[in-house]
């Protein structure tokens, strides 16, 4: 795959159009991503520390060490997926060097620092539900950014219509 390399879409307009559709995907699981995260979680204080600790209250049960296990096995996936694409994308426009840096480490540490929000509520403290409820926000911040970046270079790569395969 050339375009892993050296970005070259113009070589192939069936590859413009797997990406653009894989971008399509990746924007309803961002906006889908933060629906559940307002269904399950929430942006309070409270909110937080009653989904992973558990609520009385609500005859919620605490998340279980077997469930974390399970959700960060697969958003580890998931994620080292999305961000590769996104993130190389990226990589291939002209914004700053500065710009494209911030957006992959940000990217990257914001989305584990999420991750591992939980389970420092669940194990450590609840005052790290303030960790969490930022990283998510930096983490959904960035990857919009991720992928509107993406997007444009697919608009910079369709200059030559010409070649096709």
């Amino acid at each position: 795959m050339k375009f892993l390399k050296d970005g070259d879409l113009n070589s192939s307009r069936l590859l413009q159009i797997i990406l653009a559709f894989t971008l399509m995907y990746m924007t309803v699981l961002w906006f889908t991503n933060i629906l559940l995260y307002v269904e399950k979680i929430g942006f309070t204080y409270s909110s937080v520390v009653d989904y992973y600790l558990g609520s009385e209250d609500e005859f919620k049960n605490p998340v279980s060490y077997r469930g974390l296990l399970e959700a960060t096995h697969f958003h580890l996936f998931v994620l080292a997926m999305a961000l590769l694409l996104v993130n190389h994308l990226t990589a291939f426009t002209n914004i700053q060097q500065t710009l494209k840096l911030t957006l992959i480490l940000l990217s990257f540490i914001s989305g584990l620092v999420d991750m591992g929000g939980g389970w420092l509520i669940r194990f450590v403290s609840p005052g790290f539900a303030y960790l969490k409820i930022g990283s998510f926000i930096l983490f959904q911040t960035s990857f919009l950014f991720l992928l509107a970046f993406s997007f444009s270079a697919l608009k910079v790569y369709q200059k030559d219509h010409g070649k096709g395969g």
